[in-house]
């Protein structure tokens, strides 16, 4: 019992170690492609040459972005004048670019004029496959019901995305599939794909020598870069408001797509092409210094250990006993493993969607480094392993145990602590360590929020089709399960009482008197 006390007490202090610190200073919002992903490190760094620290923070889509804007969790990022109206403002009747000031004004938010470029959506194929069926509008496609469609995952429930577009130009087609968009364009490239949604100013258009659609039904609105921003910046901070706005205007269509080209053919960072852009056009000098390759894993490494400990130790303070519950107590242990089990079986991007307005209500960080929402996500995807193996455990443990602690006159807590959960003890590990491995990799999903760890170098390698990122992520996340299962094998040779645990083989070899 003793052990299993120190034990508890140091898992405890554990999880109640402060976290890192949260991102210093105005924090700039961006959604996951390179172009917004360009144009959020454009606002940061014109943000910290007025000499105000800034953090730049990659989120999720237009809508997560959004209401972390409306929330004061970030204080600007760049969106477009289409997506405002067609997707923020879908509800509203008619509603014109004009009178978006307005309507922003109501949460709090002002907006830029544009930037200078429109990036509007458009359908992509392959010149070859235009040619050899002769497309050359979106109005064509109706033609062939055929077709293999590749959109994002955003624009196929957006209102001015593929269920309204295929509305209005009567389009049979039935295979379609949701994709993140950097995906899209390998997957049209290989050929598993014939038609895929592009942004105008997307840089593998030309790189793969791709023939836009003519929306010739002009369904598709006018996407302008604005900068939106918290109004109450231009009060608190009036010098940085007057430093942003100076992109009003500055960037055109040829400058973003030779931004978007160079981040593509990998040969800037997003950083630095804004860095570059900024020196030439507004004599803006930034430190863009990157850090060595270890020390950025070393950093990731602690930033994922923390979302870890921070979801994994209060699942196992929380699940143990609803294990326990579930194994003494049948019905109410049916309606426990079930709850649970659904929660597992919700895919881990919807649940990450969904817990950001309670975790908001609640007044907690829903994204950045140390996201709430990704926390809360890991603790309930953690309990399905501990609670079912606990009450497995204290299931299949011999009735003559439970004879004979009652011969004895053995009180229930006296029995459930020395007797049924020692000897429930292997099954209860191996629920733990199930538990932290699946935590390990679900971790790394938590850069859709802007998370910090081994998931933001994957999401940018897949944003920038760049392998190396993505191992740059994968290899130590499969390391650190690997490493958490070597600890677990080790440990239990202390949390488990000798005579439950498997004989090593040179024991095995001893012979019996």
């Amino acid at each position: 019992m003793n052990r299993y006390l120190v034990i508890g007490l140091l898992l405890l202090v554990l999880v109640l170690l402060p976290s890192g610190s949260p991102p210093a200073g105005i924090r700039v919002g961006s959604k996951q492609d390179p172009e917004t992903a360009i144009l959020g490190e454009m606002l940061t760094q014109l943000i910290r040459s007025t000499g105000q620290p800034s953090t730049h923070l990659s989120v999720g889509g237009t809508t997560v972005v959004f209401d972390a804007l409306r929330r004061g969790e970030i204080d600007a990022y760049p969106e477009y004048t289409g997506t405002l109206i067609k997707e923020i403002f879908a509800s509203e009747a008619d509603v014109t670019e004009a009178q978006l000031p307005s309507l922003l004004a109501k949460d709090g938010i002002s907006i830029s004029r544009p930037l200078g470029f429109n990036n509007s959506y458009a359908l992509a194929v392959r010149r070859e496959t235009a040619e050899q069926l002769d497309l050359k509008t979106i109005s064509d496609l109706a033609d062939h019901p055929d077709m293999r469609l590749g959109f994002s995952n955003e624009f196929i429930d957006r209102d001015d995305g593929w269920k309204n577009l295929r509305k209005v130009y009567s389009l049979p087609h039935e295979r379609v599939s949701g994709m993140e968009h950097a995906v899209s364009y390998r997957q049209l490239e290989v050929q598993d794909i014939d038609v895929m949604d592009a942004y105008t100013t997307d840089a593998q258009l030309a790189e793969l020598d791709l023939v836009l659609l003519e929306d010739d039904l002009a369904y598709f609105p006018r996407y302008d870069a604005v900068v939106l921003y918290r109004s109450d910046l231009q009060n608190r901070y009036p010098e940085l408001v007057d430093k942003v706005l100076q992109l009003e205007s500055a960037i055109d269509e040829p400058a973003i797509i030779q931004l978007n080209a160079r981040v593509a053919a990998q040969e800037a960072s997003e950083r630095q092409a804004a860095a570059d852009f900024l020196r030439d056009e507004f004599s803006v000098s930034s430190d863009i210094e990157d850090p060595s390759l270890a020390s950025q894993v070393w950093q990731r490494t602690l930033e994922h250990c923390d979302l870890v400990r921070r979801s994994l130790i209060p699942a196992i303070f929380f699940a143990i006993p609803l294990g326990v519950i579930a194994a003494k107590l049948p019905r109410l242990g049916q309606i426990i493993l079930g709850a649970v089990g659904i929660v597992q079986t919700i895919p881990a991007l919807a649940l990450l969607v969904l817990l950001i307005a309670p975790v908001a209500y609640l007044n907690l960080n829903t994204i950045g480094a140390g996201s709430m929402t990704a926390v809360v996500a890991l603790f309930l995807y953690s309990l399905l392993p501990i609670v079912r193996n606990t009450a497995t455990g204290l299931a299949t443990i011999p009735p003559e145990y439970g004879e004979s602690a009652t011969a004895l006159g053995l009180s229930r807590s006296f029995r459930l602590f020395h007797i049924d959960l020692p000897l429930a003890s292997p099954s209860i590990l191996a629920g733990i360590k199930t538990a932290a491995v699946l935590n390990v990799g679900f971790a790394t999903l938590g850069a859709l929020v802007g998370a910090r760890g081994y998931g933001q170098p994957i999401l940018t390698g897949i944003r920038l089709n760049n392998t190396s990122l993505i191992m740059q992520g994968a290899v130590p996340a499969a390391c650190l399960a690997i490493l958490l299962q070597v600890v677990f094998e080790y440990s239990e040779r202390w949390l488990v009482p000798a005579g439950l645990r498997p004989l090593s083989a040179s024991e095995s070899d001893v012979p019996k008197h």
